[in-house]
């Protein structure tokens, strides 16, 4: 029979243990090699484009994207008329909150407009909120200048406040039928994601109807 091996004294075997744990790396070591500028800006840009993207991918595939709330507004467009939750309640709208400073807003503008020619017999309606604070008439020689024919009201306080409040611009918001949001959108439109969302809702009856 082998004799035993013998086991090393014990301050030789404490020694050799915490040699062995200087010599690994340790765990932030670890994780600092894997922190590069380019591993950073690229968790920063998923976590600036997430939100702006799901909502488009929803819009696509018809999940829903917005609070599924029913807000109840009322404002004057810049030719006199009255644009409220109860004379669009039936249509499809899409309301879009934009100012003449912001670039984005301005690239979106005439696909906004396409889509309020394209679907307008159907039952839809492209209403845009100026949030800016200029005047009325410059805001007017604004939209005329584009060429915009879809109704242009203030966005003041009320209209904000009824979906929630806004931080950036642009965002839009459409509607179905029966006056619930159902997309939102942050940032331009993108009409190979709202089209096929505007669709959708136009084959779709009013809650109340069915």
């Amino acid at each position: 029979m082998s004799e035993p091996a013998e086991l090393p004294p014990r301050d030789t075997a404490t020694h050799e243990a915490n040699a062995t744990r200087d010599e690994s790396p340790s765990r932030w070591t670890r994780l600092r090699k894997h922190l590069t500028i380019a591993n950073v800006l690229t968790l920063a840009l998923l976590a600036w484009a997430t939100p702006r993207l799901l909502p488009h991918l929803g819009a696509v595939v018809g999940v829903d994207s917005g609070p599924a709330t029913t807000p109840d507004y009322r404002y004057v467009s810049l030719d006199g008329q009255e644009l409220s939750a109860e004379s669009l309640r039936g249509k499809v709208v899409l309301v879009n909150f934009w100012a003449t400073w912001c670039t984005p807003c301005r690239v979106e503008m005439p696909a906004l407009q396409r889509m309020h020619e394209r679907h307008e017999a159907e039952g839809f309606a492209v209403v845009g909120l100026a949030v800016d604070r200029v005047s009325t008439e410059a805001v007017r020689a604004f939209v005329l200048d584009r060429g915009v024919t879809y109704p242009i009201a203030p966005g003041c306080a009320e209209p904000q406040a009824a979906v929630g409040g806004l931080r950036r611009h642009p965002r839009s918001f459409l509607l179905d039928r029966s006056g619930r949001i159902r997309h939102t959108v942050i940032g331009p439109v993108a009409p190979l994601s709202l089209e096929p969302a505007v669709r959708r809702l136009l084959a779709e009856e009013p809650a109340g109807s069915r």
